[in-house]
């Protein structure tokens, strides 16, 4: 059974900094592509960024880019989100995901 388990979300200030993780179980971790997808208050979900079984080729919505980076560690089933100079509007629950399945999220809060 495919388990995402998402964790180091929190409340930090404008420009702070997080780190999220995601703990894989239930399949083979380094053969799926993985992502990373929020949902801020009230809205929908949006992709965030994605990254490739090897970890070698990222990309990212326009709204991180520059801020934000995906990785993994496939000996540790792991994948990665770290998270700089956040602003307000990142504030929402961050999920990975595989397919179409999620975790039960992180919450990241930004006050200004």
């Amino acid at each position: 059974q495919v388990q995402l388990v998402e964790s180091g979300g929190g409340l930090v200030q404008a420009g702070g900094s997080l780190r999220l993780s995601c703990a894989a179980s239930g399949f083979t971790f380094s053969f799926y592509y993985m992502n990373w997808v929020r949902q801020a208050p009230g809205k929908g979900l949006e992709w965030v960024s994605g990254i490739t079984t090897d970890g070698r080729r990222t990309i990212y919505a326009d709204s991180v880019k520059g801020r934000f980076t995906i990785s993994r560690d496939n000996a540790k089933n792991t994948l990665y989100l770290q998270m700089n100079n956040l602003k307000s509007e990142d504030t929402g629950v961050y999920y990975c995901q595989k397919d179409s399945v999620r975790g039960q999220g992180t919450q990241v809060t930004v006050s200004s």
